[in-house]
């Protein structure tokens, strides 16, 4: 189900990749484990994909694109079901042992299968104008900020804030049922800092004593995620002279923003002179990471982006499926920022932190 064009390898990786690069962060299992039995990690984590069936279930349901939908979505659900209790049975199922992206990619798999390409495309739709008409208070609040230091920071808890609208978490996508999400009163709430890795005040003296010349951001969801959080970052770095690409999935999964997806809000927030509330974007490159998960495996992106990517010297990866459950550990020949927010009580367990804690992890790479 990927692009049609060449996957290759993300150039700023350490070479081999093979055994310098992987992508998921969680261990599921050890080379001492029983091959044919479930580790308890395996399974609090395929437990985690199990709850989130209903909510999977409902939205497919509900999917206007597709004729019988709720007949077809009982089947996507029972044959989720079904494989997710196989890999209990056995992990060696399915392509297993399972990780985060094996789990990730037969749950997209089943539901595209079965006819249903974008199930999230109406909430999408809907916080992206909502998101859009929020965006230059939002800009006019961070540009107040006199203080580099503090703007900066205050960037960074936006993007934390815009983080939090997750659907393919079951608690926030109950908690986002019932009231939608206060973006400002998001900012204010973050749990206290230190977070469960904080490296901000080291990124806020770089910040100050160094540009970067061209910067990769892995983009999460839509809506206040990317309206709200990464672009007025991205519009900070534009104004600071760095050449900014932002690299989105190349097809629906949850809802994450889609390279159309991107073009299209871009669109619609550019002014007449093709600016960004007074930034030129000439600068501002979109990109088609040729992924199609919530997830990334970065030894495999479009050539598009690889191309792009070659002579940038930071990456940025944004949210908990790019940042955290995978590449959190990932070595990278320039600088690098995985930003996240800990929306799954496994991941606040594994790294000793709370639920709802922020990972502002700053890797720089002197040269």
């Amino acid at each position: 189900m990927e692009s049609a064009s060449e996957m290759v390898p993300f150039p700023l990786l350490p070479t081999p990749i093979e055994s310098n690069y992987r992508a998921s962060t969680i261990p599921y299992r050890f080379p001492s484990d029983n091959p044919r039995k479930p580790t308890p990690t395996e399974i609090a984590w395929i437990d985690l994909f199990l709850n989130s069936i209903p909510s999977f279930k409902k939205r497919a349901e509900s999917d206007p694109t597709v004729p019988d939908a709720a007949v077809r979505a009982e089947k996507f659900a029972q044959r989720y079901f079904e494989i997710l209790e196989d890999f209990k049975k056995d992990p060696e199922s399915h392509g297993g042992p399972p990780d985060a992206i094996l789990l990730c990619r037969i749950r997209e798999q089943i539901l595209r299968e079965l006819g249903f390409r974008d199930i999230f495309k109406k909430v999408k739709d809907e916080e992206n104008a909502k998101a859009i008409s929020l965006f230059a208070d939002v800009v006019r609040l961070n540009d107040a900020i006199e203080d580099g230091g503090k703007r900066v920071e205050n960037l960074v808890r936006g993007i934390f804030a815009g983080n939090i609208f997750d659907l393919g978490s079951a608690q926030l996508a109950e908690i986002f049922s019932k009231d939608g999400m206060s973006f400002l009163a998001s900012c204010q709430n973050l749990v206290p800092r230190p977070w469960v890795i904080d490296d901000l005040d080291t990124f806020k003296l770089k910040w100050s004593k160094k540009s970067w010349k061209k910067a990769i951001i892995f983009v999460d969801n839509s809506g206040a995620d990317i309206i709200l959080g990464i672009l007025p970052f991205a519009r900070e770095l534009l104004r600071r002279g760095t050449q900014v690409v932002l690299a989105a999935n190349d097809l629906p999964s949850i809802n994450d923003v889609t390279y159309p997806e991107l073009i299209e809000i871009m669109s619609k927030l550019k002014d007449e002179h093709g600016q960004l509330m007074g930034v030129d974007t000439s600068n501002l490159l979109l990109a088609n990471s040729g992924n199609d998960l919530p997830v990334i495996d970065l030894s495999r992106v479009s050539e598009e982006l690889a191309y792009l990517a070659s002579d940038a010297d930071l990456v940025i990866l944004e949210g908990m499926g790019r940042g955290i459950e995978t590449n959190l550990y990932a070595q990278f020949k320039c600088d690098s920022l995985k930003i996240g927010m800990v929306k799954h009580p496994e991941v606040a367990q594994f790294l000793g932190g709370r639920l709802y804690d922020c990972v502002f992890k700053y890797n720089e790479v002197l040269s």
